[in-house]
């Protein structure tokens, strides 16, 4: 296995690094199609034509996967891949109906300098929305500020995992710190600060070396790596053959750490313009979402098929999607709210997170200004009668 399909990106990467790479603004003529015809352009028909953008775009946050099933669920038969753009486009499809746009979903990522989705969607005008992590959106506020509109993801899967032999003594992640394990991250990550903010993880533990390579993990199992709940837990068992085994693991939401992940996002300097697209649009993301958790198989099918078909892309098996979508649901990660909604925000939860995690950014020195938790997130455009029943 290559780079991990690793979700947080770089705090260095999320503040500054603004330099375009990677994906364009236009299509190329390098297509694959996948079915019997091209993807059918915008036809001026529909519930979206003439509201949304002719071309409504989805900046990924990483390479197709499964946790992103709710927009993928809205790609419509006949679309195309372009291998050089890292992209797949069709007709936008809810509840069956052409909505008269097009939908591109975009990679991210390598496909874009591993630059932070919220830059990406500065220096790319063509974007329409990116999914963004909620510690990602905070971090973001000063220089590339977006809204969050919709969580596709209640809570975060990040993990912690270690090696069961090695450290008997870890049942959950608050037994890390006791063990004195190093904690291998990626660079700069946003977590393992508010870890030690919060007597999680001592300082001198973290080691920000992480490259999403298994090699270290395997030869080194003494030490305590991050991934997420969703993914390395299946592939170490099943995919890296030199482990072959199972891990132990535990969500880092389970020790307070618990943003929204996935968000669909906008441009703050955008959301009046976009507005009225996202009253129609973002309630069909909410109910892709519902249909995802509640039967899987044909997106994640269509998942499976566009990684294969895209060769930068790392393999992403049929067996790790569906360990995916089962542990989405089964852990709540894509979930309901109190009301029984699902994608919508808890502004509460939000306000205490955003607080918690501005006081951690600045306390490492980041200069966010304060913002406030309604400028960052909104529950405007959802609909609170989309349910997963």
């Amino acid at each position: 296995m290559a780079l991990s399909r690793t979700h947080l990106v770089p705090l260095a990467a999320v503040l500054g690094l603004l330099t375009l790479s990677g994906c364009g603004a236009g299509a190329t003529a390098d297509t694959a199609s996948s079915g019997a015809s091209a993807a059918p352009a915008a036809d001026g028909g529909g519930v979206l034509a003439g509201t949304c953008p002719d071309e409504v775009v989805v900046q990924l946050q990483w390479q197709p996967q499964s946790d992103q099933g709710a927009v993928f669920g809205l790609l419509g038969e006949g679309w195309t891949l372009d291998a050089e753009q890292h992209s797949v486009t069709g007709a936008l499809v809810a509840d069956g109906e052409d909505t008269g746009v097009d939908l591109t979903l975009r990679a991210g990522g390598p496909a874009i300098g591993f630059q932070s989705v919220p830059s990406q969607m500065y220096v790319d005008d063509t974007v329409t929305v990116g999914l963004v992590h909620g510690d990602q959106l905070v971090a973001a506020a000063a220089e590339a500020p977006v809204v969050g509109v919709a969580p596709l993801l209640k809570h975060s899967p990040a993990i912690l995992m270690w090696d069961p032999e090695s450290h008997p003594e870890i049942t959950g992640v608050d037994d890390v710190r006791a063990s004195g394990a190093p904690v291998v991250v990626s660079a700069d990550q946003i977590y393992p600060a508010w870890m030690v903010a919060h007597d999680l993880l001592d300082a001198d533990q973290i080691d920000t070396t992480y490259d999403g390579n298994p090699a270290r993990f395997v030869g080194d199992p003494t030490v305590v790596q991050q991934g997420f709940g969703n993914s390395e837990p299946y592939t170490y068992e099943n995919e890296v053959p030199e482990w072959g085994r199972s891990v132990g693991f535990g969500y880092v939401k389970d020790v307070g750490y618990d943003v929204y992940a996935s968000n669909v996002s906008v441009r703050a300097d955008r959301l009046e313009e976009l507005a009225p697209c996202l009253e129609l649009l973002v309630p069909m993301i909410q109910q892709a979402n519902a249909d995802y958790v509640a039967a899987p198989q044909a997106v994640n099918d269509l998942i499976v098929d566009v990684v294969a078909q895209d060769p930068s892309y790392s393999p992403y098996s049929a067996g790790e999607a569906a360990y995916s979508a089962e542990t989405l649901a089964a852990e709540g990660l894509i979930g309901p709210e109190e009301d029984g909604s699902v994608s919508t925000y808890d502004m509460s939860r939000v306000e205490s997170f955003v607080a918690d995690l501005v006081d951690v950014l600045e306390g490492e020195g980041t200069d966010l200004g304060d913002p406030a938790a309604d400028t960052l997130f909104t529950d405007r455009f959802t609909d609170h009668d989309v349910t997963m029943d």
